[in-house]
């Protein structure tokens, strides 16, 4: 079977530095036999001529839309909310599966253009495991910041923590961090103590390893799962017993939360930032109901009114990962490597095979009036 084209597009949300694929995976890709084109881009946290070095094709930004029918666009975040129908299959993350506003909107464009969605989301392996993802630099960001948030409470009372940009590198990230949490020490005479839920998967396991890589010895992080969480159900005191509280879960069913809202204004309640890396804001089911909105890097804290106790904040923001572009992505497209390489049996493999069976299934949830709608256009 013939090569495919790979098309790496752009990505076009602010700040989004990640890439789908990287220098070292496009030179595998191109070894293999695939041509591989390479939208330029100002955002990427790798340099357009580092694609060039390894034999990839330039081409201009935005550029997509204009390929050959038969070329696959692989990028990360959703496209942009344009009503152009799609013709191409499209390897990107669409968040459109799960009910979320707009996924009606985004399905009819494939089924106008007689396009495809193969959503890295929901590719797995013959065992229901996802092939790649970036949880990991998830919670390790997300427990980087909060201990950020936490230095900033201590040292500067009444102001919340400034907007943050992503770093170049892990050492550069924990250099920073490092260094304000010294100072918040500075300010209580010891170390943070930190509790992570979801502490066995990929976004626990990065939030345990941010933490122990900022000096924070063991005995201060407590590590929790299913073993700690199922037998008892919420919500936890333990929680309110230390400085920063990490969730990391994968809130799949309706569960106890976590926190009560009233138990929080309390003297005795240590607690002052919550990471919330599952980011289940508008979930109503949300373990964690002390807030309402997502926060952003330029906007990294939300509080939470309390009455009593120290200054609490929450972190929300739902591409942590793009804290650290360079390693996020390094992992993500080694980890989706395998996968790649056998697009030109994709018809065949039963990763692609999966996902384009989901496509199928999530395009006939439309509405009959969205399909007419889409099949009037197409």
């Amino acid at each position: 079977m013939a090569f495919p084209t790979l098309h790496l597009r752009a990505e076009t949300k602010p700040l989004e530095h990640r890439s789908a694929l990287t220098p070292s995976t496009t030179k595998s890709l191109l070894d293999a036999g695939y041509p591989v084109n390479v939208e330029r881009s100002i955002l990427r946290i790798f340099d357009d001529s580092d694609f060039e070095k390894v034999g990839a094709t330039l081409i201009p930004e935005g550029s997509w839309p204009e390929a050959p029918a038969d070329h696959l666009i692989v990028g990360l975040k959703e496209l942009p909310e344009e009503g152009f129908p799609l013709k191409h299959t499209h390897v990107q993350f669409a968040h459109c599966y799960k009910g979320q506003s707009g996924w009606q909107t985004v399905l009819a464009r494939f089924t106008r253009g007689g396009g495809t969605l193969l959503d890295l989301e929901f590719l797995q392996d013959e065992m229901g495991r996802r092939v790649a993802a970036f949880g990991f630099h998830a919670g390790f960001a997300g427990a980087a910041l909060a201990v950020q948030a936490w230095a900033w409470q201590l040292t500067h009372q009444g102001e919340r923590l400034p907007g943050v940009k992503p770093y170049t590198s892990e050492d550069s990230l924990l250099s920073d961090i490092r260094h304000s949490m010294q100072e918040g020490e500075k300010k209580v005479g010891r170390t943070p103590k930190a509790l992570v839920i979801g502490a066995l998967g990929r976004c626990g396991r990065g939030a345990v390893d941010a933490l122990q890589k900022l000096g924070i010895p063991d005995e201060n992080i407590t590590k929790w799962d299913l073993p700690e969480t199922s037998a008892k159900p919420g919500p936890y005191k333990e929680i309110l017993d230390v400085d920063i509280f990490v969730n990391c879960i994968y809130l799949s069913d309706p569960i106890p939360p976590f926190i009560e809202p009233s138990s929080l204004n309390s003297s005795s309640r240590t607690l002052s930032v919550v990471c919330d890396v599952s980011c289940d804001t508008t979930n109503p089911h949300n373990p964690i109901p002390i807030y309402t909105i997502n926060t952003t890097f330029s906007d990294p804290t939300v509080p939470v009114e309390v009455t009593d106790g120290p200054p609490l904040t929450v972190i929300s923001i739902d591409h942590l990962p793009s804290l650290m572009p360079r390693e996020a992505s390094e992992a993500f497209s080694s980890a989706l490597l395998p996968s790649l390489l056998s697009l030109k049996d994709r018809h065949s493999t039963s990763v692609w095979i999966g996902a384009e069976k989901l496509f199928n299934e999530k395009v006939a949830t439309l509405p009959e009036e969205v399909l007419r709608e889409a099949n009037g256009h197409a």
